[in-house]
């Protein structure tokens, strides 16, 4: 078959050179943050339901003692870790996610990564390079397909460039030649999979599973196939039932290719502050911007007005899980002072007297003309007093967003408040220090105790 026009040659150059090709100093630190930031969604996922589920349906499959199942002492397949990690890498909201792509790459990427590293035996370097291309891949793989006419189509962005995304780095860490990695992408290409129906999931495992769990699996176990010799198609890019266009009307090939090298998609990547859904970032901080400079009290407030885009309004307005509802983040916020992982899951307060009186007081309205602007993810929040005077905060560009990125320290800070409470303040400290020097690990199995709890 002629390859004539096919993007594939490029896209495999590429894939199969980043394991050795040096990352830009800005882009490695970035990589690290997002490591971090999924190590830690792992972590408290490990105690949440979804994870619970997760690690307790690996523990009965056995499997070959080659990568960790995080927040354990037990090791298990590759296949199996990452499966059970992914899961708990989106067992809620904390984990990242490229607005401009449409993706959540962190929990699709990293637990598979890992899962590679630890059987291949790999370096703490190749887990940063190979993070950073599956971020690469996913993100181009969504952009390819157009985000919304995925959606149009009842197709799930998230588990399919989350497919592709654990494929990548987790082929690059089997340090497949470079013609293995077509049929690498074929087989990534055949598990790529996943439905819209993900909102109705209240208890978030089956969102768990499709936007962590199965990418995570779905890469690693395409990576060990062709490591194994499988065989497959020269490409799935071009020809009659291509992946293109099995997902897309109109998919743009040559976005897959787009800026490889000068573009890392990790940078356009965003790091939520709060532990919260995503839609909440931005009127969370407007919130308390408001609350430092006006010195708001719950006693100060008549009604809240929120506006944000339409579909982030529907996505988070008043919804069952308390670190999806606006509302209870609001009335969170006022009364705690700030949002706190556990203020953000608690179900017991959703119910609470005073919680529940500040929650009648804030209304959430979806603004069409917030739906169409740039940047996205603007919003604006609006406090009546009592005395009838108004303020007013517009939030443009929140903390954490990609081109307003958080710090190391803030990346941390926000690392210890989620792994202290299950790792304790030594091994957490340990465990944070040790990323943030991740290029310097020899073996990322020595990682394995940091990882570990007794149980």
């Amino acid at each position: 078959m002629s390859t004539d026009n096919s993007i594939t040659p490029r896209l495999i150059e590429y894939m199969s050179g980043a394991l050795d090709s040096e990352l830009p100093p800005n882009v490695l630190v970035k990589t690290k943050h997002h490591i971090l930031d999924t190590l830690s969604a792992m972590i408290s996922g490990s105690v949440m339901h979804p994870g619970l589920l997760g690690k307790q349906f690996i523990l009965q499959q056995g499997g070959t003692p080659e990568a960790q199942i995080i927040g354990s002492p037990h090791l298990t397949s590759a296949i199996n870790a990452a499966l059970a990690n992914g899961m708990m890498a989106h067992s809620d909201e904390t984990d990242d996610s490229n607005g401009s792509a449409g993706l959540h790459p962190g929990c699709a990427t990293v637990p598979a990564a890992l899962a590679m590293a630890e059987r291949e035996d790999a370096s703490g370097t190749d887990l940063i390079r190979s993070v950073a291309l599956g971020y690469d891949i996913g993100s181009r793989t969504v952009r390819s397909l157009g985000r919304e006419a995925m959606r149009a189509r009842n197709h799930l962005p998230y588990s399919i460039g989350g497919t592709m995304a654990a494929t990548a780095a987790a082929g690059s860490l089997a340090r497949l030649d470079m013609e293995q990695y077509r049929p690498l992408l074929s087989y990534g290409a055949q598990q790529a999979s996943g439905i819209m129906t993900y909102q109705r999931d209240v208890e978030h495992v089956e969102k768990a599973f499709i936007f962590g769990g199965m990418p995570c699996r779905n890469g690693v176990t395409a990576a060990q196939m062709v490591q194994n010799g499988f065989s497959g198609v020269h490409d799935t890019f071009i020809g009659d039932g291509n992946f293109l266009i099995a997902y897309a009307d109109k998919p743009n090939k040559d976005e897959l290719i787009s800026e490889l090298g000068s573009r890392y998609e990790v940078m356009l990547t965003n790091i939520k502050k709060y532990c919260t859904g995503f839609p909440i970032q931005s009127p969370a901080e407007g919130l308390l911007i408001l609350k430092e400079k006006y010195g708001l009290k719950p006693d100060d407030i008549s009604k809240i007005v929120v506006r944000l885009s339409k579909r982030d309004a529907h996505t988070v307005n008043d919804r069952e899980m308390p670190d999806i509802n606006l509302q209870y983040i609001f009335a969170v916020a006022l009364i705690d002072g700030g949002i706190s992982f556990e203020a953000a899951h608690s179900f017991e307060r959703m119910s609470d007297p005073q919680i529940m009186a500040l929650r009648s007081k804030i209304t959430l309205i979806g603004d069409e003309a917030l739906s169409n602007v740039d940047p996205m993810s603007q919003s604006i929040v609006e406090v009546t007093r009592p005395d009838g005077s108004t303020v007013q905060e517009h939030v443009v560009s929140f903390k954490g967003k990609a081109e307003n990125p958080l710090t190391t320290e803030e990346v941390v800070a926000k690392a210890t408040d989620l792994i202290e409470p299950i790792f304790g303040k030594s091994q957490t400290q340990e465990l944070i220090d040790a990323i943030n020097n991740l290029e310097t690990v020899g073996k990322v199995r020595e990682l394995r105790p940091l990882l570990s709890t007794n149980t």
